[in-house]
């Protein structure tokens, strides 16, 4: 098991203040439907009376979380990989004809999504399959959302998945969950407004819970059933939109971070699977096989319920679950009842790193809970690979090898091959922006038609 993190992505600049959620937000006023026509017999509507706008068409996508096999997406992935590149460059990369990259790279120029670097062609060469192309990252951003149960971060990225800005705003507590996504809704609206002039694509929308076809999401601890997540963001923010389970998200980033996946421009020509387990104040996992995550239709497989056995510090209220348990605030509530004055799971780590045995004690009770954990998983799955994400993983390197030797004593199998997500501590940042980003990378040109 490799028992290091892996290098953090360079997200470029990051906003983290806080945006106040203002008491008008909550409850954002419906948009007015368009006027109909007047009936024979009714009165005509008075002069200097504004007729009502119409409201912004909705398109709610299903994400496909899935590296695309199509010409224009495997196109595209090849500008993303290896760009600048030349055609025949991307064919052979690919394993698409000339003929049809040419074709696919003239649409892409066209759409915007791609541009030609004249600058890099070779001396003499004449005509523009000489003139290598790359993606443009200059016009276009996506913004992604990660909903948390304390904490909501909004995210735009470019078209290389790359972190642009990036600000954190406390969820809100409102009546309904409408109020809530509306007041974030607007705080993602305003803060897309530092890009004047950018292209925003699409928006996607990373969280806990169950997510169906229509984007509407069940979240139970945050009480909320058939939210419609979808119908709501797209409303307030005016753009195309895509909701996904967050630790399903998270196995897409992976995909898109993991120079491995990446490299399978086609993934039908060699297999390989992962599961990805998640461990923060939620706990999840996903599983990957032939460069798509696997999306059961009742929604993601669930093992916060999970025993954990006994326990010495962890659960002092006896809950015998796996997520109340190992969560950030089962970490808090672990350290009060232990005699500990903190007020976060921030300040468990900080005493741990200073020393304290009890700080110390907890954080490798939960190394050890998740281990074992992680080893069933392994077990029942047998995947390839098993990629560890979430800060109960990264915000505790020492605890690595804990985590590493649970895994070894409780599998079967002689050897995992376990890792730490490069994603690092902005998993849920990368995750939304894997989502903001899946119709794009799935069928370029059928997304930039959905925003125009």
């Amino acid at each position: 098991m490799t028992a290091t993190l892996d290098h953090r992505i360079t997200s470029g600049s990051t906003d983290t203040r806080s945006t106040p959620v203002r008491p008008s937000e909550r409850s954002g006023s419906r948009p007015l439907v368009g006027s109909r026509v007047t009936a024979p017999g009714r009165p005509a509507r008075p002069q200097g009376v504004p007729v009502p706008k119409k409201a912004a068409k909705i398109h709610i996508a299903n994400p496909q979380l899935h590296l695309s096999t199509k010409p224009a997406a495997v196109v595209l992935r090849a500008a993303r990989l290896h760009g600048p590149v030349f055609r025949d460059a991307a064919s052979s990369a690919s394993g698409l004809s000339i003929s049809t990259v040419n074709r696919q790279v003239s649409a892409l120029l066209k759409a915007g999504l791609l541009r030609e670097r004249a600058d890099l062609a070779p001396a003499g060469a004449i005509g523009r399959p000489r003139l290598p192309f790359e993606l443009n990252t200059a016009d276009f951003l996506t913004v992604g959302i990660h909903i948390g149960l304390k904490v909501t971060s909004i995210t735009t990225h470019d078209l290389f998945h790359r972190v642009v800005g990036a600000i954190q705003i406390p969820t809100p507590v409102a009546d309904t969950p409408e109020q809530t996504l509306t007041s974030i809704g607007l705080s993602a609206k305003r803060f897309l407004s530092r890009w004047p002039n950018k292209k925003m694509l699409w928006t996607g929308v990373a969280l806990a819970g169950r997510v169906d076809k229509a984007g509407r999401n069940t979240h139970p601890r945050l009480a909320w059933d058939s939210a419609p997540v979808g119908e709501v963001l797209a409303s307030v923010i005016g753009l195309p939109i895509s909701v996904a389970s967050h630790v399903e998200a998270m196995a897409a980033a992976e995909l898109l971070l993991n120079p491995q996946a990446e490299l399978l421009v086609d993934p039908a020509k060699e297999g390989g699977s992962f599961v990805y387990f998640y461990a923060r104040e939620s706990v999840g996992i996903a599983f990957t096989v032939g460069g798509s995550v696997y999306t059961p239709a009742g929604g993601p497989p669930e093992i916060g319920h999970f025993p954990v056995g006994k326990t010495e510090l962890l659960d002092p209220t006896g809950t015998g679950q796996l997520e109340s348990t190992v969560s950030d605030t089962g970490i808090v509530d672990a350290a009060i009842a232990a005699g500990l004055a903190i007020d976060n799971v921030d300040e468990v780590h900080q005493l741990a790193a200073e020393g304290n045995d009890v700080a110390r004690a907890i954080l490798a009770e939960r190394a050890v809970i998740l281990g074992r954990a992680v080893g069933l998983i392994g077990d029942i799955f047998n995947p390839d690979h098993i990629v560890l994400g979430g800060q109960a993983f990264t915000d505790a390197p020492s605890t690595l090898p804990m985590v590493a030797q649970a895994v070894r004593e409780t599998s079967v199998a002689p050897r995992r091959d376990v890792r730490v997500s490069r994603s690092g501590a902005t998993v849920q940042q990368q995750a939304a922006g894997a989502v903001s980003l899946d119709a794009i990378y799935s069928d370029p040109i059928e997304a930039l038609a959905r925003t125009a």
